[in-house]
């Protein structure tokens, strides 16, 4: 009973000082304004607010283009590369124009108008030209930008034969590259997956003679001002040759061949030479440099000094190594080029090379004698009567292929 009456006086309490709490709040002067509605000085505060906002907005992009336009990528070093950037800067300097005048009026206006009990808002049902005006003007200038666009693309994708490409194929593997140049007859023997064994790591048919002269490398070379057709194929995943100073990518895709072609037109010493590329590279070393000192500091050995080249990259997250798959790229004159190209072996030597290391293997492993006496029987040289002996060696190497 006594807990009853305590839990009854608390209550009562409780009741009493919630009351006491409202008198003393209506005994209080009201405020200024407890309206939840903007008034006119919410209205003010806020068009300060918007017209300060497009300012430091606009103020900043300027800082940006200043100050970050050294990371821009240099001259395109493409023939096409130069259309490329002309799109890309058309195309900017469009939406820069569009974007400055809608959020540059929008903040204005929203300060200029701002809310105001004596004004009235004026009534605009349409206005059917204006209409027209503001949706022909966008469909002119898109239809111009995806014309160009579809004339870049075209000179990118579309091959001349005529000019007679040199056609490479890159290889891409996880975490590396490698290019497949066409030899002599300038065409690819075919390939696949399902023959890769040994050094035949891009899997070419040994069966397609066009493949006999076929040269593959680890380091892409390019005669510069020569058109060059790319062929792509992945032995694994999903990759993306990226070749940023020649503006071109493409997707490289497993179970399918992929192409685009490009005309190199300046060599790695005329980018090297370049002033951006020089003080790009000056820059570079200044931070190694920097980082030297203090790891000589903890006694640790210094970092390589910077030095420009082209490379090949991956543009697609192709596994854990995908941030190092890369692979030099060399530009340079045609005599340059083809000394470069005579020292590279082709694949049938390398093959016949394999076969010759494999038949020589074999032999030392199980050495068998022409008879028990050591000598040849009756036919000469350990060759049955009948028989020649380039036919026996062309037996004794397809059963080495077949072995291996």
């Amino acid at each position: 009973m006594t807990v009853f009456l305590v839990i009854i006086v608390l209550a009562l309490l409780a009741v009493t000082g919630w009351q006491i709490s409202k008198i003393v709040q209506l005994s209080k002067k009201p405020d200024a304004d407890t309206s939840q509605v903007a008034n006119d000085s919410d209205n003010r505060m806020n068009g300060k607010l918007m017209l300060g906002f497009v300012i430091f907005l606009y103020i900043l992009t300027i800082f940006c283009f200043w100050n970050y336009g050294k990371f821009y990528l240099p001259e395109a070093a493409s023939e096409h590369g130069s259309q490329y950037d002309t799109l890309m800067f058309v195309s900017i300097a469009l939406i820069m124009v569009v974007q400055i005048i809608t959020q540059g009026l929008l903040h204005i206006f929203a300060f200029k108008y701002k809310g105001n009990k004596n004004n009235r808002a004026l009534f605009y049902a349409d206005n059917d030209k204006l209409e027209f005006i503001w949706t022909i003007i966008p469909v002119i200038v898109l239809a111009g930008l995806i014309i160009y666009g579809l004339f870049t693309w075209s000179d990118i994708m579309n091959v001349n034969e005529d000019e007679d490409p040199m056609v490479v194929e890159i290889y891409a593997y996880q975490f590396a590259w490698r290019a497949r140049y066409s030899g002599e007859d300038n065409t690819l023997g075919k390939a696949n997956v399902r023959f890769i064994e040994g050094v035949n790591q891009l899997g070419v048919d040994e069966s397609d003679s066009y493949g006999d002269d076929d040269k593959i490398t680890t380091e892409l070379h390019l005669p510069v001002n020569r058109p060059v057709l790319f062929k792509f194929r992945s032995q694994d995943v999903l990759h993306s040759a990226y070749f940023p100073f020649f503006r071109a990518q493409m997707n490289v895709v497993p179970g399918m061949i992929t192409q685009f072609s490009f005309t190199p037109t300046m060599t790695s010493d005329e980018m090297r030479s370049s002033k951006y590329m020089q003080e790009k590279v000056k820059s570079v070393n200044d931070l190694i440099n920097e980082q030297n000192k203090e790891l000589a500091a903890q006694g640790e050995p210094a970092k390589d000094s910077y030095e420009f080249e082209y490379f090949l990259l991956c543009n697609k997250i192709c596994g854990q190594g995908h941030y190092n798959m890369q692979m030099k790229i060399v530009v340079e004159s045609e005599e340059d080029y083809q000394a470069w190209l005579e020292e590279q072996p082709t694949f049938a030597s390398t093959m016949e090379g394999q076969n010759q290391s494999g038949t020589e293997d074999a032999a030392s492993e199980d050495p068998k004698p022409a008879d028990e006496g050591g000598e040849a029987p009756a036919g000469g040289n350990g060759i049955e009567n009948g028989e020649s002996a380039e036919g026996t060696q062309e037996e004794t190497t397809v059963a080495v292929v077949e072995e291996n």
